[in-house]
């Protein structure tokens, strides 16, 4: 009996990760491990809402994305809900920020999105919600969650006792996303590649019909499986739509990840934009609606992000990253609109959640509004030189970083909001630069991303790093 508990345990804390619930399926996550999963999410909610006599906030909203498994954990994970008590509202297959605006849309307890997002097909997760989703990552209550789901017993042994309803918001979601789009002067052709993902039923559902664009469709088909992986982060995954911009002669290439919560874009000649750009670019237009508002970014995001949010009269807000913290951000200044490098853009109109949606309407807002093609808007921002994220492997990760700041003690300003960084951007004798070092959770990795006001000073950057950092990992 004891083993027993013992294994339930050791697979429960497999599939808990830092921000969410991620693994492969069927082993460790199985449909057992989905239950237990929804059921302790079922009671955590319940805890948190406590009495009351809503009967929304007694209902949590369940989602699914097009992986061929999510429907059968999705299942799963709705009854563990019920043996919770609470009630079932499922909205079918969406793509992940769809879960964010139905839970504030229905005045929900929380919600639960089945989705793996950029992982490969043999992976699935769950990420989860609680009210107004305000997301629930290790810090704010996935941990709680995780004691709960290892203390309970097998599935048969609680009788599920919520209500189970399905329901279909997509009118309304799609409502809720074209608010963020105005078409302009001119017909945009958009390349899109929707990696097999939820991006293939987002893009028909919500922009089809709209007739300030011309969409060229990529891998809309939801088949189960990936013709390339669902991560547009890794370059090799975004050539598809470097070809495909240039072989229709299009405005704009987009490439959503699996769950279609991110996208990563070119300009009309096939360069990628980096998403500190984007958010450099966006900044004006959601400044004009809010003059004066917070513009919120993370800290590994070119200085061309915070100059240009002084530049459009607003204030600049450095968050770290990860999206539990980047929305309890945005909620805690007001930010009217937010970005991270990894492609998540958060808006305040859309609950102060993140949309791969609203960031393509928003983009396709600006362009459609401009005479000037993509590559012209997003130059001004490609001002400084920067390195990319470049991992080293390091046997003492504290060591490191304590290396790092003794050696450019009294040299450049420092902060440890998240790992560190060193800044000696307006020092006179410092050469115009800066660098943030951050430690992986799950590897013995550390993370540089550097930036310098010319090409000489961030290869001079780079060498001074060197005896610390050692070699950079090639493709990893």
């Amino acid at each position: 009996m004891g083993s027993d508990i013992n294994e339930v345990m050791v697979m429960i804390s497999e599939i808990f990760k830092a921000y969410d619930i991620r693994a492969i399926y069927p082993d460790p996550l199985s449909e057992e491990a989905a239950w237990k999963v929804g059921c302790a999410t079922g009671r955590f909610l319940a805890q948190q809402v406590g009495q009351t006599q809503d009967p929304m906030m007694r209902t949590v909203a369940v989602s699914r994305d097009m992986r061929p498994h999510s429907q059968s954990l999705a299942g799963a994970l709705i009854e563990g809900v019920r043996a919770a008590g609470m009630d079932v509202i499922d909205l079918g297959m969406c793509d992940t920020s769809f879960i964010y605006f139905a839970v504030n849309h229905l005045g929900c307890a929380g919600g639960i999105q089945t989705t793996a997002s950029h992982n490969p097909v043999e992976y699935n997760g769950f990420k989860i919600s609680g009210p107004l989703a305000k997301p629930i990552g290790g810090s704010t209550g996935l941990e709680e969650i995780q004691v709960i789901a290892e203390s309970l017993g097998t599935p048969s042994s609680i009788e599920a006792t919520g209500k189970l309803e399905k329901r279909d918001l997509w009118p309304q979601y799609k409502q809720h996303v074209l608010k963020f789009y105005q078409p302009g002067k001119r017909k945009l052709k958009v390349f899109i590649d929707g990696s097999n993902g939820m991006a293939g039923k987002l893009i028909p559902t919500v922009f089809g019909d709209q007739p300030g664009l011309d969409i060229v469709p990529l891998n809309f088909e939801i088949t189960g499986s990936f013709k390339h992986d669902p991560n547009p982060l890794v370059a090799e995954n975004m050539v598809p739509t470097q070809q495909g911009v240039a072989q229709h002669g299009a405005d704009i290439g987009v490439c959503f990840d699996g769950d279609a919560d991110r996208c990563i874009l070119t300009d009309e000649k096939g360069q990628l934009i980096g998403c500190d750009h984007l958010t450099a670019l966006l900044t004006e237009h959601f400044l004009r609606q809010s003059p004066g508002a917070t513009v919120l970014y993370d800290l590994r995001s070119s200085k061309a992000v915070e100059e240009t949010i002084r530049q459009y009269g607003g204030k600049p807000h450095r968050g770290r990253v990860g999206h539990v913290f980047l929305k309890a951000l945005m909620r805690e200044t007001n930010g009217i609109f937010g970005g991270e490098l990894s492609g998540h853009f958060y808006f305040r109109d859309n609950f102060f959640a993140d949309s791969g949606a609203i960031a393509f309407a928003a983009a396709a807002t600006v362009l459609g509004q401009s005479d000037k093609p993509l590559s012209e808007l997003v130059a001004p921002y490609r001002r400084y030189p920067q390195s990319g994220e470049t991992n080293y492997r390091v046997a003492d990760k504290d060591a490191v970083l304590t290396s790092l700041k003794q050696k450019y003690a009294g040299v450049a300003d420092q902060d440890d909001l998240d790992g560190i960084t060193i800044d000696a951007w307006d020092r006179k004798t410092g050469g115009g630069w800066w660098f943030n070092v951050r430690a992986s959770n799950t590897e013995p990795l550390l993370r540089l991303n550097a930036e310098a006001k010319t090409q000489q000073a961030l290869e001079g950057l780079i060498e001074d790093l060197k005896p610390i950092l050692g070699e950079p990992l090639v493709g990893h």
